[in-house]
């Protein structure tokens, strides 16, 4: 046989295929990323080098976090199947779009270089200041806490429930959170068992609930048996915090509004209610009511994220819901204290590049991964506000920061790099002085 007529075998990186969108950022090549990484290894055994050291939920599946070109994305090994259609459908969702993470590739045809076949992968992006539930506390999960992250939860499922979106596997190791304005922001970021459809039935609706319930009160009971929750935290009780949570609000949102004919103003006010809990009417149908006189206006499309969109539309800025409240609260102060006869898009402007870009350049680079910017800037307004309450007369800006970067950031654990793993090792709490964020001061 002559030797050199003979076909080389294919290597582990000819049998690759990677399916994935392209970003829509001309300074980055995520196919160029993505082949970088050694898909020939199984996922357990990627060097420490590649890795991002950051901490991970609880998954039934490999899930590790890497460095990809200049940013991290979470890789999941699973099914060829599972990962197509994850990935399908966290398109979709993004498209509407949907508070969950972003979908990246499938990368599949794996084989070690043994040819051994390995599984296939799921990619996406990594979501900057999250933190799993685990994550959020540090020693021990207070009751104030629990009760920010079943509201988040809750706000998460109605977001999702609006959309049509039947989850399937509701509970707090599927989601991330990130801090907003005292508060917290949940994120979808497994949707393996999830369906998108035009609109949910009550039973299917009902049927995530339950789900929830059970892995909700699951996940608290392993926190207990682990020392990890407060004596007077009730896995027992504490999921009906997110089901009351979550059925106050679904009805707020969806009830009809009966008015008299001659009252239309009632239906503004509601309108008006809906855009301050940070939702928005699209779309609403208005009939007559049975009894005479009457009219029903009932909301057929609410979508979420008033607040956020307006501030975005005004500044550019995109930050979390309760953030984006805060934010324009202070553009509003802002624009009454310069002029009061300045438009709200001068004032925006105005307040982006005296305010908001001082302060968060304020912040030194060593500091900068403790907090995302939009939650520096409430924090030190909280932190304002305290100093100034304090001295009976209001304190400068440039103090004010100067103040919170000193005594309450500079205490805190950076959430964009955290490198300790939840379940083993814990940071001690730092108590923050001035009042500044009471969402968790064991977090910090």
């Amino acid at each position: 046989m002559d030797t050199q007529d003979a076909t080389p075998s294919p290597s582990p990186a000819d049998r690759l295929t990677v399916t994935a969108a392209p970003s829509g950022d001309a300074t980055e090549d995520p196919a160029t990323s993505l082949l970088a990484l050694p898909w020939q290894t199984p996922l357990e055994q990627w060097p420490a080098d590649v890795l991002a050291a950051l901490p991970r939920g609880i998954s039934r599946h490999v899930v590790r976090f890497a460095h990809m070109g200049g940013g991290v994305v979470a890789v999941k090994e699973t099914t060829e199947d599972l990962a197509f259609r994850e990935y399908r459908l966290l398109r979709r969702l993004e498209d509407l779009p949907s508070p969950s993470v972003l979908p990246v590739a499938v990368v599949s045809g794996r084989t070690a270089d043994d040819g051994s076949p390995l599984p296939a992968a799921l990619v996406t992006r990594h979501l900057r200041f999250s933190l799993p539930y685990r994550a959020v506390f540090s020693e021990r999960l207070e009751r104030r806490t629990l009760v920010r992250l079943m509201d988040a939860l809750a706000m998460l499922l109605v977001e999702l429930h609006l959309q049509g979106f039947f989850w399937g596997d509701v509970s707090l190791s599927n989601v991330l959170f990130r801090r907003d304005a005292g508060g917290f922001a949940a994120h979808l970021v497994d949707a393996e068992t999830g369906e998108l459809r035009e609109r949910l039935s009550t039973g299917q609706r009902e049927h995530d609930l339950d789900v929830a319930r059970v892995n909700v009160g699951g996940e608290l009971m392993d926190l207990q048996a682990s020392g990890l929750a407060d004596p007077d935290v009730d896995p027992i009780a504490t999921p009906d915090l997110f089901l009351d949570s979550y059925r106050q609000l679904w009805q707020q949102l969806t009830e009809p509004t009966v008015f008299p004919r001659h009252e239309p103003w009632r239906m503004d006010r509601r309108f008006r209610r809906l855009q301050e809990l940070g939702f928005e009417v699209a779309e609403y149908s208005l009939r007559g009511a049975d009894a005479p006189g009457m009219l029903v206006a009932s909301p057929t499309d609410v979508r979420s994220g008033y607040h956020r969109r307006r501030l975005e539309r005004l500044t550019g800025l995109h930050v979390q819901e309760n953030q984006a409240r805060r934010l324009l609260v202070d553009i509003e102060a802002a624009r009454r204290a310069w002029d009061p006869y300045l438009d709200i898009d001068h004032a925006a402007h105005r307040w982006v590049i005296e305010v908001f870009d001082p302060v968060v350049r304020s912040v030194p680079l060593e500091l900068r991964a403790k907090l995302e910017p939009a939650e520096v800037m409430h924090q030190l307004l909280e932190h304002r506000w305290y100093l100034s309450e304090a001295r009976g007369a209001a304190v400068p800006l440039q103090e004010a920061v100067d103040s919170y970067v000193e005594t309450v950031l500079r205490a805190r654990r950076d959430e964009d790099a955290l490198a300790l793993h939840p379940t083993t090792t814990m940071l001690r709490a730092v108590p923050a002085p001035g009042g500044a964020d009471d969402a968790d001061s064991a977090s910090r």
